[in-house]
């Protein structure tokens, strides 16, 4: 099957995407991925998801699907979980199928026996727990901390890098929710990698990105 991707939300995640669903599809023993990506606006996203214009964001990504539908594509997933926000709106929309990195997730904590978990990502992840999605599993988050790791969450992504001072304070945030009974650490937001990636932090952590690549990995060998 031929994967669309909406990238560029932001540009450093959708490379991860791209290097993660191709080492997949490889492990898989898959030949050729058949992938394309249409580039969105990490703006205009950042603007929406703040004010909570879900309509106004579908409206915003339908073209670029419309696009991939055009290239041959025969799904299509948002690179971004804060993307998220307006899935539902963009899927009532969309032409072609939309695959969710979030709908995966709960029967993933699930198979791997944790019941509950701490919520890094942006501020509507971790105030809404995942956009209200988990049943199987209790979330928590700092709630107190919301906006302040929600804006270094928004800068790293904007920016494609991390300070060591931001990635201390994703660290450190990590340490307390396992201090007050998160089993593991969900990287809640795809941009994440850039302050976890080759770091040892004590404590179990599962990238979101990962369960949602391997389930478009899994359509794409199809």
């Amino acid at each position: 099957m031929h994967i669309g991707l909406i990238g560029g939300i932001g540009v450093a995640a959708t490379i991860v995407y791209y290097q993660r669903l191709t080492k997949a599809v490889a492990a898989r023993g898959a030949g050729r991925l058949d992938l394309t990506i249409a580039h969105g606006d990490i703006q205009e996203l950042i603007r929406n998801n703040l004010a909570d214009r879900r309509e106004e964001q579908a409206a915003a990504f339908l073209p670029l699907v419309e696009r991939l539908k055009r290239a041959g594509c025969d799904y299509v997933a948002l690179t971004s979980l804060g993307a998220h926000f307006c899935f539902a709106e963009l899927e009532t929309r969309s032409p072609v199928p939309l695959i969710s990195g979030v709908a995966p997730l709960d029967a993933y904590f699930a198979s791997q026996g944790i019941g509950k978990i701490g919520l890094l990502g942006t501020r509507v992840v971790m105030r809404t727990r995942l956009y209200g999605q988990l049943a199987q599993t209790q979330a928590i988050a700092l709630d107190a901390e919301i906006e302040t790791i929600g804006q270094t969450y928004q800068d790293v992504a904007v920016a494609g890098i991390c300070a060591p001072a931001q990635r201390a304070l994703f660290l450190d945030a990590g340490r307390r929710m396992m201090a007050t009974g998160a089993e593991a650490i969900v990287l809640a937001g795809t941009d994440l990698n850039l302050a976890f990636d080759g770091q040892e932090p004590g404590y179990p952590v599962i990238d979101a990105l990962d369960v949602h690549v391997a389930a478009l990995a899994d359509l794409a060998i199809t």
